[in-house]
């Protein structure tokens, strides 16, 4: 396979390890790099280095992590992407990151001749695993079109959603909507569950009535089973994900009259031990609170 058709990736976790092992069934070479011995030969892909090798190697570079305290250092490092990129790379983020910082990125890497595309993504471990995500990207529409067969495997719906920094302000506003809804509804199951309601029935009614949401559809018909969907983003992601949106609703002088009740709920769940664990124990840790409350039959889960 051809350079032009290689790609690179850095961070191979939850996320990026699902997305690379998608890329090499669909027949791509992908070069890895992630910090964890290992972690590139278990998802297919050749391993390198450190993250400026894998700029030597590929033109189109895809990047999974956690925020921008991360993405930071893996792009402007001595051993990172751009010093290893060539004019006329592409690097794709892949991360919830700030915008702030996304932006003052995109210009660094086109002082380099290097574009740089903010690509938000949504759909979880799940989409990620079966190349359903939806990618919110900003940045330069041509590089997009350009780079667009490197998405394909990964990916149902690409958004170009304008300039540098839309597509992680998608991002986080997508995100925010996410942590309110699993928050508020992981406390109304554990107090349906208190009031002796059947949740299964709980739910077939909220799914056709004004309190419908993403977590009522695709989260808790699997919770109340005993199936958390393991894999996904942590509590502790959340949590950052949610001050990230604070941060940048600030910096858009809009007050955030709404993140309280996420921040708390994910909070909770954190000092409870539950920070490490995926988002969905949430409901655990209101539990715990509220007289060792379970939303599912224990005998199944």
């Amino acid at each position: 396979m051809t350079q032009e058709k290689t790609v690179g990736f850095v961070g191979l976790g939850n996320m990026g390890g699902r997305m690379t092992r998608r890329l090499v069934d669909a027949g791509f070479e992908v070069v890895g790099f992630d910090p964890r011995p290992g972690a590139a030969e278990a998802v297919g892909a050749t391993p390198a280095a450190d993250p400026a090798e894998v700029a030597r190697r590929a033109r189109v570079l895809l990047l999974s992590l956690p925020d921008s305290r991360v993405v930071e250092p893996v792009v402007r490092g001595t051993d990172g992407l751009l010093a290893g990129a060539r004019p006329g790379t592409t690097i794709v983020d892949l991360s919830t990151a700030s915008p702030s910082s996304t932006t003052a990125l995109h210009a660094e890497a086109a002082e380099k001749g290097v574009r740089y595309l903010d690509a938000g993504i949504s759909g979880g471990a799940a989409a990620a695993e079966k190349g359903t995500l939806t990618i919110m990207v900003g940045g330069s529409a041509d590089a997009l079109a350009e780079i667009g067969w490197a998405l394909e495997p990964i990916a149902a719906h690409v958004h170009h959603m304008g300039a540098a920094g839309t597509g992680h302000t998608a991002k986080l506003l997508n995100n925010f909507l996410n942590a309110v809804s699993l928050a508020a509804t992981a406390e109304v199951m554990v107090a349906g569950r208190k009031a002796g309601l059947d949740l299964p029935q709980l739910l077939d009614v909220l799914n056709s009535s004004s309190g419908v949401n993403f977590a009522t559809q695709n989260r808790f018909p699997h919770i109340v089973r005993g199936d958390y969907l393991e894999g996904g983003l942590t509590g502790r992601l959340m949590t950052k994900d949610v001050g990230l949106y604070v941060d940048l609703v600030g910096r858009l002088g809009v007050p955030s009259l709404n993140a309280a009740g996420p921040l708390a709920s994910f909070g909770l769940a954190e000092s409870l031990g539950y920070g490490d664990e995926i988002s969905n124990r949430v409901v655990d840790a209101i539990g715990d609170v509220s007289g060792s409350v379970r939303v599912h039959d224990q005998t199944e889960g």
